[in-house]
C-alpha cells in the first residue's frame, strides 16, 4: 500500500537520507519525492512511500518524527505517482479538447497538483456561479451564491473567513481557488488537509496562466 506523507525537516545535507532510514525501520521505501517548499532552513518535501500491507499509519508518523526537527504535517492513502511532467501533459490534453476541456480538467488535476477534488464554475453574476464540470470526488454543488469566487481577479487560497458552501468545508477540506478563461473558474479541495502553502498556490497560478494563454491564443 501506498502514502503520501506531507513532511517538513531541515533543509541540510542528509536529512533526507536519515528520514529514509527512519522511514525504512518500519519497512517503508521512499518511491518518489517532490519538494513542496523551501523557508527559513525548513524544507517541505512530499514522499511517496510503499509500505507492507497491514502497516499501520501512524508507525509512519512515529518512525519520521524521532529525528530531531522532522515534522509529519499530513499523511493519506496514495494512489498515483509524483510526476512533474504531468502538468504538462495535462495543460496539452486540456488545449486540444474543446468543448470537453471543462470536465477533463475537473477530472485531472486533482492528481497533477495532488488535491482531493475540482470544480469548474461559470460566473453568471456579480457574485453567483453555475457548475460547469465537476471531478469524481468533488461534492455535489451546482451553483448559488459564492461572492470570493465569483469576483476572483487571481489565484487564492480561501480561509475560514471566505464565505464558501458548506459542502466545499466538508471533512475539513482546505481550499482554492483560480480564474480560467471566459468567466470560468476553477476551484480545487484537498480534504484533510493540509492547507496550500504559496508554492502550490504559484503552481496553480501558472498552470491556469497557460490554460488563459492558450485559449487567448
Amino acid at each position: 500500500m501506498s502514502y503520501l506523507l506531507r513532511v517538513m525537516l531541515p533543509d541540510r545535507p542528509g536529512s533526507l537520507g536519515s528520514l529514509a532510514v527512519a522511514l525504512g525501520t518500519v519497512d517503508a521505501d521512499i518511491v518518489s519525492l517532490d519538494v513542496v517548499d523551501r523557508f527559513d532552513g525548513v524544507a517541505v518535501d512530499d514522499i511517496v512511500v510503499d509500505v507492507p500491507h497491514g502497516t499501520f499509519p501512524d508507525t509512519l508518523i512515529t518512525a519520521a518524527e524521532r529525528l530531531d526537527g522532522v515534522v509529519v504535517d499530513s499523511l493519506r492513502p496514495f494512489g498515483g505517482i509524483l510526476d512533474a511532467h504531468r502538468e504538462l501533459e495535462l495543460i496539452d490534453a486540456v488545449a486540444g479538447a474543446g468543448a470537453g476541456a471543462p470536465q477533463m480538467l475537473a477530472d485531472e488535476i486533482p492528481a497533477a497538483l495532488r488535491v482531493g477534488w475540482a470544480l469548474v464554475l461559470e460566473v453568471t453574476g456579480e457574485a453567483t456561479c453555475r457548475l460547469v464540470a465537476r471531478g469524481e470526488s468533488a461534492p455535489m454543488w451546482e451553483g448559488g451564491e459564492v461572492p470570493v469566487v465569483c469576483g476572483l481577479a487571481r489565484v487564492t487560497a480561501l480561509d475560514d473567513d471566505d464565505e464558501v458552501p458548506a459542502e466545499w468545508t466538508a471533512m475539513d477540506t482546505a481550499l482554492a481557488a483560480a480564474p480560467l478563461n471566459a468567466g470560468h473558474v476553477l476551484v480545487v479541495g484537498r480534504p484533510g488537509g493540509p492547507s496550500f502553502r504559496p508554492s502550490e498556490i504559484a503552481r496553480l497560478g501558472y498552470l491556469t496562466g497557460i490554460l488563459r494563454s492558450l485559449h487567448a491564443g
